[in-house]
C-alpha cells in the first residue's frame, strides 16, 4: 500500500473509529452514569420514554455529549497525531495565526450565514425517507428542550459552540485533513474534509450547509496553516445559532422549526455570496504574504 493510500485510509478510519467511539461508547457511558448517580442507582426506566429522557435530564445529556466529544474526538486526533509525528502540534497546526486573517475568517461566517440558509432550504426540498425526517424531529425536540431549560446561555453556548468547536476541528480539519492531504494533496483534503464534516452530523436535511460549512472551514485551516480560524468560526457559527435559536424559542411568534424553515431573500444570499466571495479573494494572496514574511514553514502557496 502506497504512501497516499494508506494516508486516507488511516485519515477515514480515524474519523469512523472516532465517530463510533463518541457516539455508541463513551456518551452513552457518561449519560448513564449520571442518570445512576442522580436516581441513585442505574436504572432503565428514563430510557423508555424519550421524552421524559430529555426533560429530565437536559444537563446531562449536553455534559455527556461534551464528555463523547472530548474524550472520543479530539483525544484520539491528538493521540492519532504524536504517533504520526513527534511534532504533533505543528502536524494538527496549532499555531498562532495573524488577528487580520482572523477578523476576515468572521466576516465569511458571517456573510455565509444567509447562503447556507438557504442551501438548507434546497436540502429540505429533496426527497428523504420519513424515517430519516421523524429522527430528525427528535434531534429538533432535543434542541428545544435545551432552549426552553434554565441552564443558561452560557452553559448552552459552552455545550453547543465551544466543546465542539475544538473537539471537531482537532478531528477533522487537525488530524484528518491533514491526512487527506497527504493522500490527495490541498484541493482534495478540503473536499474529503468539508464533505465529511457534512454526512458526520447525521442530519441529512441539513447536509449541503454543513458541507459547505466544512468547505469553508478547511480552506481557512489550508490557506493560513493554522487551525486557530476553523476553531474560531466553528464556535462563531454555533454560538450564533444557539442565540439564534433561544431567541426564537423566548418569543412566541417565533420556534426553532420555523426559524429553520425562513425562506431567505435572494438579496440577502447573493450578499453572503459576494461577503464570502471577497473574504477569499482577499484572504487567499494576503495569507500567502502573512506566512512569507513570517517565515512559516509550511506554504500554502499552491
Amino acid at each position: 500500500m502506497g504512501r497516499p493510500t494508506l494516508s486516507f485510509v488511516t485519515g477515514l478510519l480515524g474519523l469512523g473509529a472516532a465517530f463510533l467511539l463518541f457516539q455508541f461508547l463513551l456518551t452513552p457511558i457518561a449519560l448513564l452514569a449520571q442518570i445512576a448517580m442522580a436516581e441513585g442507582g442505574l436504572s432503565m426506566e428514563a430510557f423508555q420514554n424519550p421524552d421524559r429522557l430529555m426533560a429530565s435530564y437536559t444537563q446531562e445529556l449536553l455534559v455527556s455529549n461534551s464528555i463523547g466529544q472530548a474524550l472520543g474526538l479530539a483525544v484520539p486526533a491528538l493521540l492519532a497525531a504524536r504517533l504520526h509525528s513527534s511534532e504533533w502540534a505543528a502536524y494538527l497546526r496549532l499555531r498562532g495565526v495573524d488577528g487580520r486573517l482572523l477578523a476576515l475568517a468572521l466576516v465569511g461566517i458571517v456573510g455565509l450565514q444567509p447562503v447556507t440558509q438557504w442551501l438548507a432550504e434546497v436540502n429540505r426540498a429533496l426527497p428523504l425517507p420519513e424515517s430519516v425526517r421523524v429522527m430528525e424531529q427528535s434531534q429538533l425536540e432535543m434542541i428545544r428542550s435545551v432552549l426552553q431549560s434554565d441552564l443558561g446561555l452560557v452553559f448552552n453556548i459552552t455545550m453547543l459552540a465551544l466543546v465542539p468547536g475544538v473537539c471537531e476541528e482537532l478531528l477533522f480539519r487537525g488530524y484528518a485533513q491533514r491526512q487527506f492531504e497527504r493522500a490527495a494533496g490541498p484541493a482534495g483534503g478540503i473536499l474529503l474534509a468539508g464533505g465529511l464534516f457534512g454526512l458526520y452530523h447525521l442530519r441529512p436535511s441539513q447536509a449541503l450547509p454543513l458541507t459547505v460549512l466544512g468547505l469553508y472551514m478547511a480552506y481557512l485551516v489550508w490557506r493560513t496553516g493554522s487551525l486557530v480560524p476553523a476553531v474560531l468560526v466553528h464556535i462563531a457559527h454555533n454560538g450564533m445559532a444557539v442565540v439564534g435559536a433561544r431567541y426564537a424559542e423566548t418569543h412566541p411568534d417565533y420556534s426553532v422549526r420555523a426559524l429553520e424553515q425562513t425562506s431567505m431573500p435572494w438579496s440577502l444570499v447573493g450578499l453572503g455570496f459576494v461577503i464570502v466571495g471577497s473574504v477569499l479573494y482577499v484572504m487567499h494572496p494576503f495569507a500567502a504574504r502573512i506566512r512569507d514574511a513570517q517565515g512559516g514553514t509550511e506554504r500554502s502557496s499552491h
